[in-house]
Parts: C-alpha cells; sequence; structure tokens
C-alpha cells in the first residue's frame, strides 16, 4: 500500500510538472500582451509613473533597510550563540514566568540541583516558586544563602527602597527557607546548605546543562532584574563554564560554612574538605529571628 501511494504521488507531481511547462508560453504571451495594453494607457501620465517611481524607491528603501537588519541581527544571534546565550527574554510577563517555571522543572527532574540566592524564600519556599517543585524531584540540592546576622544581609536588606523589606523582615524569609530545607533534608536526606556573609552578586540556578543568572543590582529588587539562560556545549568560550566554575570557587570556598541541619552548627572545612571547627546556630524564639553563637 505504501509502495503504491508513493508511485501514485511521483505520477501526479509528474503530469503537474508537465502541465505548467506546457502552459507556460500561453501563460507568458497572455502577460506579456496585458502588460502592453496597459503600458500604451499609462506611458503618456507622468504623475502615475513618478507616483510609482516614488513607491519603488520607498520598496527599495524598505528592502534594503530590512536586509541590513536582519544581517546585524545574524551577527549578533551568532555572538549569542557563540557565548552560549539561549534565551534572553524581553520582558518578564505572567507567560514568561510560567515558561521559565515549567522549562526549569522539566530540567531540575533526577539532577543535580545548585543555587546561589539571597533568602531562597521567593524561590523555593513558596509553593508558587520556580524551584519549589524542582528541589522536591531533584538527585541532590547545593544551595547557598545570605547568613541572615552578617552585615552582607543588612546591607542588602536596607538596599532596597521597598517600604516592606526590612532586616527584619529579610531575616524572616531566611529563616523560613533554612526551617523548609531543614524539612526537606529530614526527608530526602540530599540537601547541602552554606551560608556566605558577603553581599549578593549574582543569583544564580544551575540545572543540568543550562544556567539561570540575574544580578543583584544595588537599590533594585532582583524580580525586576532579566533573567538570563546560558546552556552548556561543547565551545569552550561559552559562558555556561564560567558561571559553573564561579559557583564551584563559591561553594568551595573555605570561608564559607555548610549548614549540619542535624546539630544545627556551622562546620568550616579547609581546602580538602576535611572539618576544621564548629559554631553553634541556634534557632531562637525571642525576637523570631535566627541568631548564631560561638
Amino acid at each position: 500500500m505504501n509502495g503504491s501511494l508513493r508511485i501514485l504521488y511521483h505520477i501526479v507531481v509528474i503530469i503537474l510538472s508537465a502541465a505548467i511547462a506546457l502552459s507556460l508560453p500561453y501563460t507568458a504571451g497572455f502577460i506579456a500582451k496585458k502588460f502592453l495594453d496597459f503600458w500604451s494607457l499609462i506611458e503618456n501620465e507622468k504623475i502615475f509613473l513618478v507616483s510609482i517611481e516614488i513607491v519603488c524607491a520607498m520598496l527599495l528603501i524598505f528592502i534594503f533597510n530590512y536586509l541590513g537588519r536582519s544581517w546585524k541581527n545574524r551577527k549578533l544571534a551568532n555572538t549569542a550563540k557563540r557565548a552560549g546565550l539561549s534565551i534572553a527574554p524581553s520582558g518578564k510577563g505572567l507567560f514568561t514566568q510560567k515558561r521559565f517555571k515549567r522549562f526549569k522543572e522539566k530540567q531540575g527532574i533526577a539532577r543535580d540541583m545548585m543555587v546561589i540566592g539571597s533568602t531562597g524564600s521567593r524561590t523555593f519556599v513558596d509553593p508558587k516558586g520556580d524551584l519549589h517543585e524542582v528541589i522536591k524531584n531533584c538527585r541532590e540540592a547545593k544551595i547557598m544563602l545570605l547568613n541572615p546576622n552578617s552585615e552582607g544581609a543588612s546591607i542588602r536588606a536596607s538596599g532596597i527602597p521597598e517600604p516592606d523589606i526590612t532586616t527584619d523582615h529579610f531575616k524572616e524569609q531566611i529563616k523560613k527557607s533554612i526551617d523548609f530545607l531543614k524539612k526537606l533534608n529530614d526527608v530526602r536526606r540530599n540537601v547541602k546548605m552554606k551560608l556566605y556573609i558577603d553581599v549578593p552578586f549574582l543569583k544564580l540556578t544551575i540545572l543540568g546543562d543550562y544556567i539561570w543568572v540575574q544580578h543583584y543590582h544595588a537599590g533594585l529588587d532582583v524580580r525586576v532584574m532579566p533573567e538570563y539562560v546560558f546552556e552548556h556545549s561543547r565551545n569552550s568560550s561559552g559562558f555556561y563554564t564560567l558561571f559553573y566554575q564561579y559557583f564551584m570557587s563559591r561553594w568551595n570556598d573555605p570561608g564559607i560554612p555548610e549548614y549540619d541541619f542535624d546539630t544545627e552548627e556551622l562546620v568550616y572545612r579547609n581546602k580538602t574538605g576535611n572539618e576544621i571547627k564548629r559554631e553553634k546556630f541556634t534557632l531562637t524564639r525571642d525576637d523570631g529571628f535566627l541568631a548564631s553563637t560561638n
């Protein structure tokens, strides 16, 4: 049956090609005759000819400008491709956010998840957050958040000119994230968390072959900043490798302690991974926030 249909398809194509070829002389003659009749009517109409000339000039300008922009856009696209840039949305609309969330959930299934953030509350604690489902389905999670008692946390919170963002509110968000990760780790035992003390610089999310990057701009909420996606490729000049190495250098920094969910302590390790000291990190309920004691 498939063979018969293929033969019939080729026969129909040959017949149509022959019909078109045989009709070309008559078609060309008809078009030429009509054109000559039309030209005999307008050849002395100067206004009409000038109008045609203007229209043709405008069309040529439009075509050449379009070709020039297309060439420049193609060069920019090739540059972005060499840099590993996969997605660079022009807006932060609802549709774009939902598409990013679905994409992250797809990439995070049974893969390692690595994140550098500030509080993490809106990212994975909130059920509507982009990584709320991802962190539940990933193979292993490595999370880096701000130490709520550090100077960096205070600077970041006070630098956002919104009345609802205060230092206390900022600390409460970090507290919720730590509690959420602790409960998750009690069940799955696949979550590691470290607390850094400096002012946030980049928000990174690494899922498989893709990295999401946002910049913590001073005085602005990170939600208003564009989010770029870089894809891993064999091209060593891509930015995926750069951002991945940035995360690993931060993660392996001996000055950034790991939070022990079982003992609620900050564990400091040397460059070889051996433990060198611990600091107690207790949850105090007097003011509702976290406090660490040596």
